[in-house]
């Protein structure tokens, strides 16, 4: 059993650099949805990561960033309504290191 859970990251960034930076930093965490969203599927350890690196990049007075548990990820079924641009799910994919 996976400990992996399924989070949707959306986020508003006031300034254009930062902005950037976060949606570089969400690349390498999650899959990007459209703009300012990304699906992601994290352990604990990748939760706290990502967590880390976005602090580190927004300001807090200025910048919001949503994050949201969608479930366990090995169980969560997400329904999606698309309304324009077909919506494509993403799949588990094994990665070899």
């Amino acid at each position: 059993m996976s400990d992996e859970r399924t989070y949707i990251v959306t986020y508003d960034i006031s300034d254009t650099r930062r902005w950037r930076r976060v949606f570089r930093t969400m690349n390498g965490f999650g899959e990007w949805l459209q703009l300012s969203v990304f699906q992601c599927r994290l352990s604990r350890r990748r939760r706290a990561e990502l967590e880390t690196k976005l602090r580190e990049i927004i300001k807090a007075g200025e910048d919001h960033v949503l994050v949201i548990d969608i479930g366990p990820a090995d169980k969560t079924d997400i329904a999606v309504m698309s309304i324009g641009k077909t919506f494509s799910a993403i799949e588990r994919q094994a990665v070899v290191v």
